[in-house]
């Protein structure tokens, strides 16, 4: 049964919210921001070995990351990794991959997830992947994985769900909600986190394509011929120049009736931002997350500091801010105002171009 089971592995964001240290030519999938000594794509990768197959993966990213992908798992083959022309969203990346595969696989079990995400209950969560196989094995269902809320959480999407069974049929999807609705979720329930991890039979996913996004499977069938062979690489350019940017959530998940979610609960995060980084790391007695040794605080608290190993900071008089210093880039602002980092990297790509972006 192993042999029809993949993986496929998104890799192809920017990371803009991990700015200054996640850059355009290392991303933060690349980065090992929490200090386990890897990757975030390495975690992702060897997460899934005892699941799947070696030669089962697939990496789908940005062409410029080929070879930082096959520097992080060099157990790849350069053919496992599909390289997108420019990002589209989730949707044409998942399509790109789908279309591949039943063209080499019709019988395959795919398995898609982020390259970026936190997860610390691995052996929980291998059962819930183990289950979820099992389940759309045997129905045509769209699979995704959701994870039981333990705060109003304003940056993720939310999974209701039908009944308080393990798996069962998604009510609905719900985009960020603001804080009152996700108070209102979360004392409801029927709720669940959005992680981005799907579980389908490659053949589920590309009726999907056909009926929801008939624009998409048009393009992607009419490559067909051309994938995997020398001719992919200009069919791809032509794809993706044409196709429309949307997520699988938007274009298939949400419009379509054999929609279910598996509840799960194994220690997840997204990591999406500095103050995530911050909730995961370890912390001194005021509360401080420091990256090293050779940060030295004073009348500090409740603070995030990461600076490059051979440097000494000395940070005295912060409560509550984020400290990032690279060899080009440092950034000092108040947690609370992470959210205009994107902010922060437009004036700067407005004053020196693409140096420090």
């Amino acid at each position: 049964m192993k042999s029809n089971r993949y993986c496929v592995i998104m890799a192809g964001g920017i990371g803009s919210r991990f700015w200054p240290m996640s850059r355009q030519n290392c991303p933060k999938q690349f980065l090992d921001i929490l200090g386990t000594g890897r990757s975030f794509i390495r975690h992702t990768f060897e997460r899934f070995t005892n699941i799947v197959p070696l030669e089962n993966f697939i990496v789908v990213t940005n062409k410029r990351y080929k070879e930082l992908v096959l520097e992080h798992i060099p157990e790849l083959k350069p053919s496992q990794i599909l390289c997108e022309p420019i990002g589209r969203n989730t949707a044409p990346c998942i399509a790109y991959a789908a279309y591949s595969l039943i063209k080499h696989n019709p019988d395959a079990e795919m398995i898609v997830t982020p390259s970026d995400h936190l997860i610390l209950n691995e052996v929980e969560f291998t059962r819930i992947i183990e289950s979820s196989l099992e389940f759309v094995r045997y129905r045509n269902a769209l699979m995704t994985i959701g994870i039981q809320p333990t705060r109003p959480e304003t940056g993720y999407g939310y999974i209701q769900k039908s009944n308080l069974e393990e798996i069962c049929k998604v009510k609905c999807f719900t985009e960020k909600p603001n804080r009152e609705m996700a108070e209102a979720f979360l004392e409801c329930g029927e709720f669940l986190w959005n992680s981005g991890i799907f579980i389908w039979k490659v053949r589920d996913i590309v009726e999907a394509f056909e009926k929801h996004l008939p624009d998409h499977a048009a393009l992607f069938s009419g490559i067909s011929e051309h994938l995997g062979t020398e001719r992919e690489d200009k069919a791809i350019q032509s794809a993706f120049a044409e196709c429309r940017s949307i997520s699988i959530d938007y274009g298939v998940m949400e419009m379509a009736d054999n929609v279910y979610v598996h509840c799960g609960d194994f220690g997840w995060s997204d990591v999406g931002t500095w103050g995530s980084v911050y909730q995961h790391s370890r912390k001194d007695k005021y509360a401080n997350a420091m990256s090293n040794e050779g940060i030295k605080v004073y009348d500090t608290r409740n603070s995030l500091i990461s600076i490059p190993k051979e440097k000494i900071a000395i940070v005295s008089g912060l409560k509550d801010y984020i400290v990032v210093d690279t060899p080009d880039v440092l950034m000092i602002c108040p947690m609370s105002d992470e959210q205009n980092i994107k902010s922060f990297i437009e004036d700067v790509k407005y004053d020196t171009g693409d140096k420090h972006i």
